[in-house]
């Protein structure tokens, strides 16, 4: 199952956007856009998109600068943008927004961001909260603690030595690295990614995915984990906003799915009064791209919210 339309769109940040698109098989009950994960594309997501558009929705995905086929003068691949990269990403995301909603006025429009994704989804939804009817944030990790601040001086240091462009060996082993190391016993160094054998050799053979971030894309995504899980970022959201919280309690990157605990609390403590919180006992980073047994409880819980807000 795949995406049945590629196109670029132009976004006024400069970038020209790869866009993924799937319509909605029967009458429309909303629009999903869909923000992909770090070091991976949008293209990976056409199964689930099929799956969103036989349930009534059209969904858009796109590849994020410094990924995939994304295109902008400032973003080769591995980095956002030369300067201000966290605030170019939500401004195509907003593209993306709006390019849907002119195709199909009207329609409620929901997001879901896994990962890095969902970093961008929940400062999206801080920015536009209003014109969202749900924001959904997959195995993302906001939980800032003595580990990400020293990162953060550790990267100024990093990119005073090497520069900004460069990839980011301390990030790699604080990251990727160690996410490997905590899978035992493990095939692979992407064990963490997925239970599914043939979900991580598809991801280890992808071109596309697996690279090693520069220092300044750190540096940006950094600013989105900072700004997105601040007080100040967390008021900005509509208090009656639902949100959709996930993750996997043997996923490394959300310390067993413990940040997503902590999201929800701060987010209660913030006024938000319509959250969900599903934790998949035994699933690990990959929640799309897991065994059965897994994917089955996770997207099982995002339809039962998407059929209250936007019943079929």
């Amino acid at each position: 199952m795949a995406f049945d339309r590629e196109e670029t769109l132009d976004s006024r940040s400069g970038a020209a956007l790869h866009l993924y698109s799937r319509s909605a098989r029967g009458p429309a009950r909303g629009i999903f856009l869909l923000f992909h994960g770090l070091a991976e594309h949008a293209g990976r997501y056409g199964r689930f998109a099929g799956e969103l558009a036989d349930a009534g929705f059209h969904v858009y995905a796109h590849d994020h600068r410094g990924h995939g086929s994304t295109v902008a003068p400032d973003a080769p691949l591995r980095r956002f943008a030369k300067a201000g990269g966290a605030d170019r990403v939500l401004a195509d995301c907003r593209a993306v927004h709006r390019h849907a909603e002119a195709r199909h006025p009207g329609l409620p429009v929901f997001v879901l961001g896994h990962s890095m994704g969902g970093l961008i989804a929940l400062n999206y939804a801080e920015r536009h909260g209003r014109d969202l009817t749900g924001a959904a944030i997959w195995n993302a990790n906001f939980d800032v603690g003595l580990e990400e601040r020293v990162g953060r001086v550790a990267l100024r240091i990093e990119k005073a030595l090497k520069g900004s462009d460069v990839p980011s060996a301390l990030i790699r082993r604080a990251t990727f690295d160690a996410w490997g190391k905590a899978i035992e016993p493990r095939r692979t160094m992407a064990d963490w990614l997925s239970h599914d054998p043939a979900a991580v050799d598809a991801y280890l053979a992808d071109p596309l995915c697996g690279f090693t971030p520069s220092v300044s894309m750190m540096e940006d995504i950094l600013q989105l984990i900072f700004q997105g899980g601040s007080e100040a970022g967390l008021a900005m959201l509509p208090k009656a906003l639902p949100l959709h919280l996930l993750g996997g309690t043997a996923d490394p990157v959300t310390d067993g799915g413990k940040a997503m605990t902590w999201l929800q609390a701060r987010l209660g403590k913030a006024g938000l009064a319509d959250v969900t919180l599903t934790l998949v006992e035994g699933a690990r980073h990959e929640t799309l791209h897991e065994t059965p047994e897994f994917r089955r409880n996770g997207v099982g819980s995002l339809f039962a919210w998407l059929d209250r807000l936007a019943p079929p």
